[in-house]
């Protein structure tokens, strides 16, 4: 019998889709297609790859308005907010796109007499591509595209939350002509997707997930000696620093807080403010949050949806009650956001003052709308508190002095430092985390470095 699941759309709680789940013998079959093809794929000149990577990106953006709804239905963002991720999905593709014939050429020393020398980017192989489903389009195109375009076959495992998006990608690879065996696409379980991990023919693993996921990735490789690139989550801190542009700093927070519910890898999810600003930030930041509308994600007016699921929301719910048993503040009333309620996954946003780092929403990840502020005297007391987890994405500093902030982010353990913005990825930069966020790079010319390997040519011409 076929195994199916559904998908719970948190907009009203209902069904919203039901797929099959993979058995054992389409596994096999798609492990069996992509080991026939990497060889040939990787053989295909890089232009090629190029122009039928780009058809893949161009068949997906021809269904972006449909992509952006399926978004809302499926993981309850706004609808006025979903096209967004269709416009990062674009600028992301088309920057690795355009950087690939530089990163993937030849690197090569300084020029030796009687002697060629170069060190090729050779591709991986399988590359097995686990996406979640917070930003289910931007997460795995940091994998996809580049992996792609560097030679590799690849297998996308997505979220049975969103997996409708990796349908969408199955089906622009099919109106992109490229070669069976690929992309390919595989709805699969748990325990699943460890033997596919496990299995011989896979030779990277591309995983964005909780630190816990990523443990068990980690445990499905078992002795294998592949790598795995791992996103694992956040915790991330600002800093609001006594020369911050306090309006601007509240307008952004705000958004770095609360945008999707709260649940992105990188949103902000504690702020330390200066003495000198606190008040006026603390008042500010409530100011604005009081203006948000939660609500049905269909609605165009909504820009605070439902979170994931219920027991998302509850886990949040309890993190703030426990805090406030433990003295914290809540500065928002749930009552100004009538469409909270217990036991359904619509959160109201929460301010919470008077916290400390004894309190989980201040240490454990919240991937909800609740934001904890601290009051700090110093950017040495700033920084020990930011460093203060055992998480490390991004870290944001609000200042107008751009040489203090670089200083100050050169002291902070984290993956990226951002100067008066946040919760944001640059195409061009590298991605990536320290401590329990993970390890491993996408997105940059540094990208396409974990998705190859280096193969050194020393050929001697003269004898």
């Amino acid at each position: 019998m076929t195994k199916e699941f559904t998908i719970i759309s948190p907009v009203d709680g209902k069904p919203y889709r039901t797929l099959a789940l993979a058995d054992g013998k389409a596994i096999e079959a798609a492990l069996t297609a992509a080991q026939s093809a990497k060889k040939t794929w990787a053989q295909t000149p890089l232009a090629t790859r190029i122009a039928a990577v780009t058809k893949l990106v161009e068949a997906v953006l021809a269904t972006k308005d449909a992509n952006a709804e399926e978004i809302t239905r499926q993981m309850g963002r706004p609808i006025g907010q979903t096209p967004g991720e269709m416009r990062g999905f674009e600028d992301r593709a088309r920057h690795m796109l355009a950087i690939a014939p530089h990163a993937l050429a030849d690197v090569k020393p300084e020029a030796k007499d009687g002697f060629t020398r170069f060190i090729s980017r050779d591709p991986l192989g399988l590359v097995f591509v686990i996406a979640p489903w917070n930003y289910p389009w931007l997460t795995s195109v940091n994998a996809i595209v580049p992996a792609l375009v560097a030679g590799n076959v690849v297998l996308l495992k997505h979220s049975h939350q969103t997996p409708l998006v990796a349908e969408r990608y199955a089906a622009a690879a099919k109106s992109a002509g490229l070669p069976a065996g690929v992309f390919q696409i595989l709805h699969t379980d748990h325990a699943d997707s460890a033997k596919i991990i496990g299995d011989a023919r896979v030779d990277h693993v591309c995983f964005t997930g909780s630190v816990d996921g990523g443990k068990a990735v980690q445990r499905a490789i078992g002795e294998r000696f592949i790598g795995a690139g791992l996103e694992l989550g956040g915790k991330d801190p600002a800093y609001v620093r006594a020369d911050a542009n306090l309006a601007h700093a509240v307008e952004n927070l705000v958004d770095g807080a609360f945008f999707n519910s709260g649940q992105c890898c990188c949103g902000i999810e504690r702020i330390y403010v200066h003495e000198s600003l606190y008040d006026k930030f603390v008042d500010g930041f409530v100011d604005l949050t009081k203006t948000y509308k939660l609500g049905n994600p269909t609605d165009k007016a909504t820009n605070l949806g439902p979170m994931v699921r219920t027991s998302a929301a509850e886990f949040v719910r309890g993190q703030i009650a426990e805090a406030v048993k433990q003295g914290a503040k809540s500065l928002v009333d749930p009552k100004h956001f009538p469409a909270d309620k217990p036991g359904t996954p619509y959160l109201a946003p929460h301010v919470l003052v008077d916290v400390t780092h004894q309190m989980r929403v201040m240490s454990q990840e919240s991937f909800g709308p609740v934001i904890g502020i601290m009051k700090v005297k110093s950017d040495d007391e700033a920084v020990a508190l930011m460093n203060d987890s055992d998480l490390g994405l991004t870290a944001a500093i609000w200042a107008s002095d751009e040489a203090a902030a670089a200083r100050i982010g050169r002291q902070i353990e984290t993956g990226t430092v951002f100067m008066n913005r946040c919760d944001y990825l640059d195409p061009a930069l590298a991605w990536t985390g320290v401590k329990n966020t993970g390890r491993g790079v996408t997105l940059s010319t540094l990208g396409y470095d974990h998705l190859t390997r280096a193969k050194s040519f020393h050929l001697r011409t003269k004898i």
